[in-house]
Formats: structure tokens, C-alpha cells, sequence
């Protein structure tokens, strides 16, 4: 099916949905939090059109019918359990040269965030160890430069509410230098982990950071923007996740890593302050 195709199936399953509330365009538009513009695009538009997914799951959840149905890829015209998942690629950066993460991390201000790092955590990071991170390109440093302070202002807003968890095996592979931390002196690295808990001392307790067995438990690199939206970072890619319910799956595994964990937030500071760089 292409999209003209498709387009005209959704449009003709819109307007039956339309005809049906005997609504007029305006408060059918209205209940779905869109323009009568915009649903007269959908509706008449001169060149093939389909909603966006916030749309769509709006239509689906006002009529209680599946997106298939709309979408024209089922004919089962009831509700059935379904995800609306999708694969964001961030190619480029936009014009304040913020990440996609760094903008939902603006959009879910005052929601709480979990939140699970590939590395360190991105806020801490030392301008040494972003050197090091970004030896290949200044334009690179100055970007994880401008994001890590971001991302640090972020949370130090008074309705931050943020939660963190990670191995604990990560800082000891950090503190002896290993893996990708090979060939950075030993002296950046404690001041990195000096840093890493005087920050985790400054941000508690809006900032929670729980430590588990890395041997024990496995979490992706991940954030969790309160029940709307979920970024699983997957290299150059995100899984990006709006399904509510499976949203709720991934913050119950959050959940899970910190009643698992040996280090807790209240412990955090101290445990990272005790480490040595060798």
C-alpha cells in the first residue's frame, strides 16, 4: 500500500468516525486537541496526508477504535492492546545544537525522569574527560561542552525530579582506567570522580543516583520522560517508545535495578568518593 493509497483509506475512516460523533468539524477537531485546519487537511487536503502518531493515538483513544483500523491496515474496527513505537534518528543537530534527547528532556520538565547512562553521567562530565571523549573533533567538545552544561542546569531546577541508575562495575572500569578509559591519566580520572560526588552530593536529593551489581542485573542505556516517552540509545539511534504500557514495563524494570541495588542514593556520594584512579 502506498501512501496515496493509505491516505485515502485513513481519510475515509475519519470522516465515517466524524459522521458518526455528529460533531461539527470544529468540536470533533477540538476534542482531538488539533485545528479545524488541520483536520480539514486530513479531511480534503489536496496532497496525501496522514496524522502524526500524536494524532492518531488521540483518534484511537477518543473513539475507542485501533490504529490499524484507521490506518487501514485491519478491519477489526474495535480497540485492541497495541503499541505506536517508532525509531528516531538523530542525523543533525538543531539550530541551539541540542540532541533530540537534550529536547525532551526540555518538553518533560517538572515530570520525573529515570534515567540510565551508557557511561558516565552525561551532566558530570569534566571539560578533561569530554577532551578525551572528543579528541578527534573541537566542533565535537564544544557540543558535549555545551550539553553537559545544559543538562546540569536541568537538573539543578527546583522541580527536577530525577532518578539514576547504573552498574557500579562502570566507575571501577572508570577508576582503573579500562576499556574506553584506556590512556587517561590517572589524575583526570579521580578528579572526574571527585567531581561525580560532590555533584551527587550537591543535586540529592532531587537527583537520586542507585548503583547495582552489573554481574548481577542488565539495563540499556536508557531515559524514561515520566509515563509519555522513553529513549532507549541504541549507538546513532534511539528506540523511541510512546506506548504507555510499555513505558510502564521499562519504568517497573527501573525500578527493580534500584530495590536491587547495593549502592543507594544516599550512599552514592560517599561509595564514588571512596574510589582511587590507579
Amino acid at each position: 500500500m502506498n501512501k496515496r493509497e493509505a491516505s485515502a483509506l485513513f481519510r475515509g475512516r475519519l470522516a465515517q468516525l466524524l459522521a458518526q460523533s455528529r460533531m461539527t468539524q470544529s468540536a470533533f477537531a477540538e476534542s482531538l486537541g488539533i485545528d479545524r485546519s488541520a483536520l480539514s487537511q486530513l479531511l480534503t487536503g489536496p496532497d496525501p496526508r496522514l496524522p502524526r502518531a500524536e494524532t492518531l493515538l488521540a483518534i484511537a483513544a477518543q473513539f475507542q477504535v485501533s490504529t490499524d483500523w484507521l490506518l487501514g491496515l485491519s478491519e477489526d474496527f474495535g480497540a485492541v492492546t497495541q503499541t505506536l513505537d517508532s525509531v528516531e534518528t538523530e542525523a543533525a543537530l538543531d539550530s541551539e545544537s541540542r540532541t533530540a534527547m537534550e529536547r525532551w528532556h526540555q518538553e518533560a520538565t517538572g515530570q520525573k525522569m529515570r534515567y540510565v547512562p551508557a557511561h558516565l553521567p552525561d551532566l558530570m562530565r569534566t571539560s578533561e574527560v569530554i577532551a578525551f571523549q572528543a579528541q578527534q573533533s573541537e566542533q565535537e567538545r564544544r557540543r558535549l561542552h555545551a550539553q553537559t552544561q545544559r543538562r546540569l542546569r536541568l537538573s539543578r531546577a527546583p522541580e527536577a525530579d530525577i532518578e539514576m541508575c547504573m552498574p557500579l562495575q562502570s566507575f571501577e572500569i572508570f577508576a582503573a582506567g579500562c576499556g574506553v578509559w584506556q590512556g587517561l591519566p590517572a589524575a583526570v580520572r579521580q578528579r572526574q570522580l571527585d567531581y561525580i560526588a560532590q555533584t551527587v552530593d550537591e543535586l540529592y536529593p532531587s537527583f537520586r543516583m542507585y548503583l547495582f551489581d552489573g554481574r548481577k542485573r542488565f539495563a540499556p542505556p536508557m531515559t524514561l520522560f515520566g509515563y509519555h516517552r522513553a529513549a532507549v540509545y541504541a549507538g546513532e539511534v534511539y528506540l523511541l517508545i510512546r506506548s504507555k504500557r510499555l513505558i510502564r514495563d521499562l519504568a517497573q524494570g527501573f525500578d527493580g535495578h534500584i530495590r536491587a541495588a547495593e549502592v543507594h542514593a544516599h550512599e552514592a556520594a560517599d561509595w564514588v568518593r571512596g574510589l582511587r584512579a590507579v
